[in-house]
């Protein structure tokens, strides 16, 4: 009976050596996983920044070189410098005439697993869209990773009406997506079978982020142009 104070102090002690231990690990784990995440997000930046910059030349065929956008204060299209910071940015794409070739657009929302980020290319002359790449994604690979690989839904952004109505304010018909092999109309997207969320994600993503910046782009597309006093 005189020994049980001592048996409990003992597990007590010990208890609490295993608490300091545990909570001193675990702060120790997040002090690593703060500085490693701080030492290479300038990395992750980089990376980022040049995955988007060759995704540029994707989505506009026939680009030899690009330049960056911004909206200013005055709801104009301004081309950035590089001390500069925008959060809304769009990228003119010229061919080696200097001659515009379109404007590529971030756009994102959310897909099956998570947020999916994808680039596409307009392009004014045609009133099209005339590109798409996936920036980023976490898609069920086999399944959702399709749409950065199915060729017969990548076909869907070669020429995608994306046609204005005659006040130039809004889009004469919404890019909606469809079930795959029922498109019909120059603005549907066509789906892909046991990619279907996946799918239709990109169309719906496509279908909003295009009424609100094809008809500003359209509507300043001379704001693109490398020399526009030559233009009518």
């Amino acid at each position: 009976m005189t020994e049980s104070p001592a048996i409990s102090t003992n597990a007590s002690t010990s208890s609490t050596k295993m608490l300091v231990a545990m909570v001193g690990i675990g702060i120790l784990c997040a002090l690593l996983i703060v500085v490693t995440f701080q030492g290479t997000l300038p990395r992750i930046e980089r990376l980022r920044a040049e995955a988007l910059a060759q995704a540029v030349f994707k989505v506009l065929p026939g680009t030899s070189q690009t330049r960056t956008f911004f909206i200013d204060n005055s709801g104009q299209f301004t081309e950035m410098v590089a001390e500069e910071t925008a959060v809304t940015k769009v990228y003119a794409g010229y061919d080696q005439q200097g001659q515009l070739t379109g404007v590529a657009v971030e756009a994102s929302g959310q897909g099956y697993a998570d947020i999916l980020r994808i680039l596409y290319g307009y392009q004014p002359q045609s009133q099209s869209i005339v590109g798409f790449h996936v920036l980023e994604s976490k898609e069920t690979p086999g399944l959702g990773d399709k749409i950065e690989k199915d060729a017969n839904f990548l076909a869907n952004f070669e020429q995608l009406d994306v046609s204005l109505a005659e006040d130039l304010k809004q889009l004469q018909n919404q890019v909606v997506p469809v079930k795959q092999g029922e498109k019909q109309h120059p603005w549907e997207v066509d789906g892909i079978t046991g990619a279907t969320i996946s799918s239709r994600a990109i169309g719906d993503i496509l279908g909003a982020s295009t009424m609100e910046w094809v008809p500003l782009i359209y509507q300043q597309r001379g704001n693109f142009e490398l020399n526009r006093d030559s233009q009518p």
